[in-house]
């Protein structure tokens, strides 16, 4: 009993199956071409279905198992989908809908940062990698970036950097070395004043002299005039001292020369030479430099 009911059921639901297969509308497939389509409604259901599959298929490449053929079908299947979309994206700015590809995804690395990726034929996007497709061999080379080559700087650009805090000329800008040169500053000037007072004190007291033409003996004076008589017997030292110096660099013979008796025999012993080169024989010459060898002659 229970059999004919398991039928009778079956068969029911397939009855109830067809019945809403009837109902239903014949799938609508989506136009080849986004210039075929007139309504904005119609353009947006389209490209939201674009997105779907390039959502699933995206899903579908993050699996590294799939071989590399997979992946790169899949990959080409993305492209495709993407490009299509902004043929639907650019349809819809034409029948004065919004405007998406200002919110569109860029292309990152595998770091996560954006990558701009140019299109050599210059109409909608590059080509692009997406989830396990970057580790491809041949593809992880175009996300990896070149190591920077440090570059020599020339003298131009060495010559650029100097400015007015090379030479020093800003020290005095972060406020340390006014604080460290005060005292010194306040110390010099203050000694300054005190030698210019004095000078000018005994100025008045010559010129009060020299008015009532007398010798007058003015403390401060003395003590400078002695000063200077110092500074003087000084400066007398240190000149005798390089005189001294002076002498003593003296250009200094460190080999023996010469005297007249010895300068008048190489004159003699010259001219003999020559006389005897000039009259006597080679063979005379050779036998009496022989001669001079075996008696150990040097003249």
């Amino acid at each position: 009993m229970a059999r004919n009911e398991e039928k009778a059921q079956s068969m029911l639901n397939r009855f109830i199956t067809m019945k809403e297969e009837e109902k239903k509308k014949p799938k609508e497939r989506r136009p080849y071409l986004a210039s075929e389509c007139r309504d904005l409604a119609e353009a947006d259901k389209w490209r939201q279905q674009i997105m779907r599959e390039i959502g699933r298929k995206v899903t579908e490449i993050q699996n590294d198992g799939l071989g590399e053929h997979r992946l790169r079908d899949l990959n080409d299947e993305i492209n495709k989908l993407i490009r299509e979309k902004v043929h639907w994206e650019r349809r819809i700015i034409e029948l004065g809908g919004p405007n998406y590809t200002k919110y569109s995804a860029k292309m990152t690395d595998l770091d996560g940062n954006i990558v701009d990726v140019p299109n050599p034929g210059g109409r909608g996007p590059g080509y692009r990698y997406f989830g396990a497709a970057k580790k491809l061999p041949g593809v992880r080379e175009l996300f990896e970036k070149p190591p920077e080559l440090r570059k020599r700087r020339t003298r131009y650009d060495i010559y650029k950097r100097i400015d007015a805090s090379y030479y020093g000329y800003r020290d005095e800008e972060d406020g340390i070395l006014v604080k460290l040169e005060g005292p010194a500053e306040k110390k010099m000037r203050a000694a300054a004043v005190k030698e210019w007072m004095e000078m000018e004190e005994i100025k008045r007291e010559a010129k009060k002299a020299v008015k009532s033409g007398e010798v007058v003996e003015v403390g401060l004076g003395s003590k400078i005039l002695f000063e200077e008589e110092e500074d003087v017997i000084e400066e007398e030292r240190m000149e005798r001292e390089r005189e001294e110096k002076d002498r003593e660099k003296e250009y200094v013979v460190h080999v023996p020369l010469p005297d007249e008796k010895e300068i008048e025999r190489m004159v003699v012993e010259h001219k003999k030479m020559e006389l005897l080169s000039k009259y006597a024989s080679e063979d005379l010459m050779e036998e009496q430099m022989e001669a001079k060898a075996m008696l150990n002659i040097q003249r």
